[in-house]
């Protein structure tokens, strides 16, 4: 009885949320269409540069792989003797609503307080190119133009930032996501309406290794039924190269973390993603302590967690990107990090053809 009371609770539940939603849901939708269509039209001016725009973005609240892909994609491009500049916002970095500007190879230690987490990973990861912060990304990118010369823009989260107009859109979907969240806030998790697909150039699918290949057919069914044509789909995952500590030095081997006793810190859009990401590698994790995305860790914090971790008799494991803004705090040894890669299981040669035809590279690296 008592569990025939709870089931009818949560379809009352469901449905009031619904009722109550469905309406704003239809006008968020409406709005981001109208506005897509303003600019599609001309009605809104678009900014435009003599170099290819390429956009990574997606069309979820949250991560979906972003800043990897990006990492991924400004390497290639440097294989192929290009030089890229990323634009991107700085998300509550202190240069986030001025400009500031990331020159790969810079060697003294910049303070991801200032310029975010995010952008001051990806400038260390560059062999070449520079990483440009800031809102106004039209107005910073003619500002540091001249003086960064690139040969390809790369639009970090991109996709509704519809004022610079670009070469190639790249749409990235998290593929643990559930699917019962792809609809548009505040019913669901989108942005925007799935009917923003017509502007997709390619589609990358993360985490695709975490789910089932049911559930990973569906989410393409659900998909492919707002393309306007047959854009790339490729499949990611992350590909393990190691953990390391706060100096960058390398520890051991994703594999040999099996049986380590860790608190899992996370400040990220997706923390149970890294969770079910350790423990697939056998760590014990003691404690999850979870942060809002792009959270600044404080001395306090620290210095608790590293209370916790004697207590524990654990180390405290974190993501590449927490890194960045934890070792600002202390340079503790029992404090490391998993660094990863992307890695395509399927669809990388069509999405690089595709890439190539933009950047009209005749014989690209592949």
């Amino acid at each position: 009885m008592n569990e025939s009371l709870q089931k009818n609770r949560v379809r009352l539940k469901s449905l009031i949320k619904g009722t109550a939603f469905t309406p704003l849901s239809m006008l968020w939708e409406w709005v981001y269409r109208v506005r897509r269509s303003f600019y599609e039209y001309g009605v809104f001016k678009k900014a435009t540069f003599k170099v290819p725009v390429i956009s990574v973005g997606n069309i979820s609240f949250g991560g979906t792989g972003k800043t990897p892909t990006i990492v991924w994609l400004a390497d290639w491009l440097i294989e192929n003797g290009l030089t890229p500049v990323v634009l991107t916002r700085g998300y509550k970095g202190q240069l986030e609503h001025s400009s500031g500007l990331l020159k790969s190879g810079q060697k003294f230690r910049l303070n991801p307080f200032d310029y975010g987490d995010e952008p001051l990973m990806i400038s260390n990861k560059m062999k070449k190119g520079a990483v440009i912060v800031g809102k106004k990304r039209a107005e910073n990118l003619m500002k540091y133009f001249s003086e960064v010369h690139p040969d390809v823009v790369l639009l970090d989260d991109g996709f509704q930032h519809l004022q610079i107009f670009r070469s190639f859109n790249l749409v990235l979907f998290d593929a643990t996501m559930a699917l019962n969240l792809y609809k548009v806030a505040p019913l669901g998790y989108l942005r925007e309406g799935l009917s923003a697909l017509k502007d997709a150039d390619a589609i990358i699918i993360s985490r695709a290794d975490m789910v089932t290949k049911e559930k990973l057919d569906k989410l393409i069914g659900t998909l492919s039924e707002h393309f306007h044509h047959r854009p790339p789909l490729a499949l990611t995952r992350y590909q393990p190269l190691g953990v390391f500590d706060v100096h960058d030095k390398y520890i051991f081997s994703i594999h040999e973390l099996k049986g380590l006793r860790a608190i899992a810190v996370t400040a990220i859009a997706g923390p149970d993603s890294f969770y079910r990401y350790l423990e697939s590698f056998g760590v014990e994790i003691t404690e999850k302590v979870s942060f809002p995305d792009h959270y600044f860790f404080t001395p306090e914090d620290v210095n608790e967690l590293l209370i916790k971790a004697s207590q524990q008799s654990a180390v405290i494991l974190c993501s590449e990107k927490d890194m960045v803004k934890m070792k600002r705090v202390s340079l503790d040894s029992r404090i490391l990090f998993t660094k990863v890669k992307v890695e395509f299981m399927s669809g990388e040669a069509e999405l690089l053809k595709s890439l190539s035809k933009v950047l009209r590279l005749d014989s690209p690296v592949q």
